[in-house]
């Protein structure tokens, strides 16, 4: 056939192949950008809830001695509630007889409730110091916390001393906050409270321009009169004492309802309320303090002897109080703080969910390592006994097809290589309609090599299949070697990847594919892939008998084998692995010769190894849906079905699409958690893959070097290919086709001397 050569002056039109690279091209962007929101969205729930999970410490204060020169000494000596007029800083007081109750850290799921129900029991209301972080996890507490009367204000989003924070922090902690609240509860507040402040004589020069900068902007700084000291847990009768103002002080009196163990504080809290009601006190919120102040009244919560009328008066002008440091929010807070409440709520069922999944994911992977280990070295027993024989020595001619498009720069190699043969073979490249001069180049090197073996076919454009397909039919002889273009085998290959065929039940051989382009940092890390991944786990399938790939560099095939199954298929992307499913389900034994050697050239950049790998991932998937069947069926069909199917899933599909987990968790942990435990533990899964891969190495007889690269591998190259078959999966779940893709080739592996 010969081509024709386009008209100087005319742009050539694009071929077959060409055209449909492109329409599968364009196909693909929005899958890929799926992926990779997919992955964002993961990320940024994970970090949202790292962030949320920020631990929450007792009230120990964080600076002991700093100067207070700058302070008003009003301010050092008034009372615990400062707040800004007019440029200028005034203090209340809390009147005699008067508790203004406050718990800080909460909402807590386990406290906060138990806390809300005993105010409820004795009608007391009080003034809730939340944390952002924990508002929005716990949003219908802060709900009923404001439905039932209570007050709240702010205690910062993360729990951080705002004293040596930037301006941004600061108001982030405060926005956050207010937005939280604003989702939970339908509100903002005034009231804020630092972390770790105590008493007012306790602000320093650190602390006060946060305090100034706040009362700019509206805040009221709630300090302390009283602190029970409840989180050191020294029992209940001491947090009643230290809780006690002295005489008839009145007193700002701290409690906490989160940051650890309350149990202490919720046993001391009903004791208290009724002590204090007993000696003459009265309870109220902040903001009853300051109205009373401002009005010269003194709010009372019930009278001392608990008159009903007396109470039920109080809490009605109570509630009406308790709104005074709230603001209803509205407009873009609210919906913002909805927003923000929504997206916790997410993160706070996908975490959990993850934490199982991480489990069973990190199982999988290493019951696979164990699997792997145990059962290439019984294959490797096995296959190197003095005794271990197929049958006799297969000396008979076989026919190697050579399916090309466009492979101008490895052709010749690959006809080199094959002139060294010591079996006896029949050569015939199917040019698969190229525009490079592929079929000439051919043919020129068999006649340079003084090859009267190789027969040179074009046909049009069609696809690999297609191409495989007319070898097959042209083949002179009934076994078929088929490899790719721009694969070189080593002398002593065919007759090594032949000899199975002396068993009469086989019908297919997998030959060793190795990476000839390693030398780079691609190249050594696909070589690390393709020894410890591709060929160990082929040890293990063939053990079991169900290998599932015979790979498109090197396989065998006998022809009748071929041509009862129908031929290379078109149905799928990965017709090599199409093709064993069919020869198992055929009845036909598919086996693994790990001394059949074969050099192929990797792809050279991360765009041509992702096209390669997303073809491989989403093939194997449409092959394993086109064989579902073999789950059911009985033999060797039924065997692949219920053995080597489950396993491909497992391992090549689930595990790999869930294995980012390990990699996300570990940086979340080293993150929030704990840094050192978490490199620990990923140094740990590390060295066992370490360890697999030196024994994949040793038994393929490669060099330890490139096992240098594996650290870099793990943090890179894995984590491209988690992505190229999510994007397969997507792929999978939407629909969609693609045909054989052409990567660009260098023709640098040549003729192997010594490679190792």
């Amino acid at each position: 056939m010969t081509t024709t050569t386009p008209s100087r002056g005319r742009r050539r039109a694009p071929t077959r192949m060409e055209r449909a690279a492109g329409k599968a091209a364009a196909l693909q962007k929005p899958r890929v950008i799926l992926a990779l929101l997919l992955l964002l969205g993961l990320t940024s729930v994970m970090l949202l809830d790292g962030y949320l999970r920020a631990e929450v410490g007792g009230d120990e204060r964080v600076r002991d001695g700093a100067s207070s020169s700058k302070v008003p000494d009003k301010i050092l000596d008034g009372g615990p509630i400062v707040s800004f007029r007019g440029g200028q800083a005034t203090t209340t007081s809390v009147p005699a007889r008067t508790i203004a109750l406050t718990f800080d850290d909460g909402p807590n799921p386990t406290y906060t409730p138990q806390v809300l129900k005993i105010l409820e029991k004795y009608d007391v209301p009080a003034t809730f110091f939340v944390v952002g972080s924990m508002v929005s996890r716990y949003p219908g507490i802060v709900k009923d916390m404001v439905d039932q009367g209570n007050e709240v204000g702010i205690h910062t989003f993360t729990h951080v001393d705002l004293s040596y924070q930037s301006d941004a922090r600061i108001r982030r902690e405060m926005t956050q906050t207010q937005l939280a609240l604003a989702g939970a509860a339908g509100i903002t507040t005034t009231l804020f409270r630092a972390p770790y402040s105590s008493e007012t004589d306790a602000i320093d020069n650190y602390s006060w321009p946060v305090y100034e900068k706040l009362g700019e902007e509206g805040y009221t700084s709630v300090f302390v009169d009283t602190d029970s000291d409840d989180w050191k847990k020294p029992g209940v009768s001491k947090i009643v004492q230290w809780a006690t103002p002295s005489g008839t002080s009145g007193a700002s009196v701290l409690m906490h309802d989160a940051g650890g163990d309350r149990e202490q504080t919720i046993a001391a809290l009903p004791k208290y309320i009724e002590k204090m009601r007993a000696k003459g006190y009265t309870f109220t919120t902040i903001s009853g303090v300051v109205e009373a102040q401002n009005t010269g009244a003194r709010f009372l919560g019930g009278d001392q002897n608990g008159d009903r009328a007396g109470t039920e008066a109080g809490t009605e002008a109570g509630t009406r109080r308790l709104q005074a440091a709230h603001r209803e929010a509205t407009g873009t807070t609210l919906y913002e703080g909805k927003a923000l409440v929504a997206a916790v709520a997410v993160a706070e069922y996908t975490v959990p969910t993850l934490s199982v999944g991480l489990v069973i994911v990190g199982v999988a992977v290493m019951g696979r390592f164990g699997m792997m280990l145990v059962l290439a070295r019984r294959h490797h027993r096995q296959r190197n006994r003095r005794r271990f024989s197929w049958g006799p020595t297969v000396t008979r001619p076989v026919t190697v097809i050579v399916p090309a498009y466009n492979e101008k720069e490895c052709i010749a190699n690959t006809l080199e290589s094959l002139a060294r043969s010591t079996h006896p073979i029949e050569v015939i490249v199917v040019d698969d309609g190229s525009s490079d001069g592929t079929s000439e180049i051919a043919r020129e090197a068999a006649h340079r090599l003084g090859m009267t073996n190789v027969r040179v076919i074009r046909q049009e454009n069609a696809g690999k299949p297609a191409a495989l397909n007319n070898g097959v039919r042209s083949a002179s002889h009934d076994i078929v070697v088929m490899m790719d273009g721009d694969t070189v085998f080593e002398p002593d290959t065919v007759r090594q990847l032949v000899q199975p065929f002396a068993n009469e039940e086989v019908g297919a051989v997998a030959g060793n594919a190795k990476v000839g382009n390693r030398n780079t940092v691609i190249g050594a890390w696909q070589h690390i892939e393709y020894v410890m991944g591709f060929n160990l786990d082929r040890r293990m399938y063939d053990l079991l008998r169900c290998m599932p790939t015979i790979p498109g560099a090197i396989g065998a095939f006998r022809r009748e084998a071929v041509l009862q199954v129908g031929g290379m298929s078109e149905d799928t992307l990965a017709e090599d692995t199409d093709i064993t499913i069919a020869m198992h389900r055929a009845g036909w034994r598919v086996v693994y010769q790990e001394h059949a050697r074969a050099w192929t050239e990797a792809p050279g950049s991360l765009k041509q190894l992702w096209s390669q790998r997303y073809r491989w991932s989403y093939g194997t998937m449409q092959a394993l849906w086109k064989h579902r069947k073999s789950l059911t069926d009985k033999g060797p069909s039924g065997r692949f079905g219920r053995v080597g199917m489950p396993l491909v899933v497992i391992f090549q599909i689930v595990t790999p699409v869930f294995a980012p987990l390990i990699d996300v968790f570990t940086a979340y942990s080293m993150i929030f958690v704990d840094f050192r435990a978490a490199l620990y533990a990923w140094l740990a899964v590390l060295g066992i893959q370490l360890v697999c891969a030196a024994y994949a190495f040793r038994l393929d007889k490669e060099k330890y070097r490139y096992l240098l690269m594996m650290p870099l591998q793990q943090l890179a190259y894995r984590q491209m290919m988690y992505l190229v078959l999510i994007h397969s999966c997507i792929t999978a779940l939407t629909g969609g086709r693609l045909r054989w893709q052409k990567l660009k080739r260098t023709g640098e592996v040549g003729t192997p001397a010594g490679v190792g």
